[in-house]
């Protein structure tokens, strides 16, 4: 099982990713997605991002996220000729209360991609105490790592690096990037600083972040913004 946990105990990072343009910020946000009682898993395939009032609670967050991130990925995919299948969304859980992934329970406070089941899961503790703390950037940082691992998954192997989840940071910034420049989010001046600050937090040496997995403070910046230009600088 392909997992990543940004740590709980952060703060002081003002970020904010803003969805849509204008003033104020009308977000490209899209029709929800069904959602279960029981938070079973749903299906993303069927995107539409339409102009919507800026949401303002972090549920509606995680779905902008989850449509963007999907919008996006569909887009590339049919720029190169290849076929994208998106990743079910298992939705929130809490503590061991999550999906399993080839037999092994969910884990509290994490954030994961289960590539046997193709599906994305996080503990609505951990995206809590980010969204409370650090702010709206949060969410989609989270949901846009844990997609950079859906992609991976449907990568030929000769593209997909040897450090996954370098390459998962990578994958995130050209996604957020890409987002940006086809008018699905909107990224503030000074994001950038705060970003940087956010990716150096969740590298400290965690039980469930230690560096030699994914890397150092530095290591993780430096993934991200290479994204920044686009998906092919992530790839190989």
């Amino acid at each position: 099982m392909v997992v990543v946990l940004l740590a709980l105990l952060l703060g002081g990072c003002g970020i904010r990713i803003e969805t849509g343009g204008g003033t104020p910020p009308a977000p490209a946000t899209a029709s929800r997605a069904p959602t279960s009682s029981d938070g079973s898993a749903v299906s993303v395939a069927d995107t539409r991002v339409e102009r919507a009032p800026a949401p303002d609670t972090r549920a509606d967050d995680e779905r902008t996220a989850v449509q963007i991130s999907d919008a996006f990925w569909r887009s590339w995919f049919r720029d190169q000729g290849r076929r994208y299948v998106s990743p079910r969304v298992a939705g929130g859980y809490t503590g061991t209360g999550g999906p399993r992934c080839a037999g092994e329970p969910s884990v509290p406070g994490n954030a994961y991609y289960c590539p046997s089941g193709n599906f994305l899961a996080w503990d609505e503790n951990l995206m809590r105490a980010g969204y409370t703390q650090i702010g709206d950037a949060w969410v989609y940082l989270v949901i846009a790592h844990e997609w950079g691992h859906a992609i991976q998954a449907q990568l030929p192997r000769r593209l997909v690096a040897r450090q996954i989840e370098l390459q998962a940071d990578c994958l995130a910034g050209a996604a957020l990037q890409g987002a940006s420049d086809q008018g699905l989010v909107r990224i503030e001046e000074g994001d950038d600083e705060e970003i940087q600050r956010t990716l150096a937090a969740v590298a400290d040496d965690y039980p469930w972040t230690d560096e030699s997995s994914h890397g150092n403070a530095q290591q993780r910046i430096s993934a991200f913004r290479t994204g920044l230009s686009g998906v092919d600088a992530c790839l190989g």
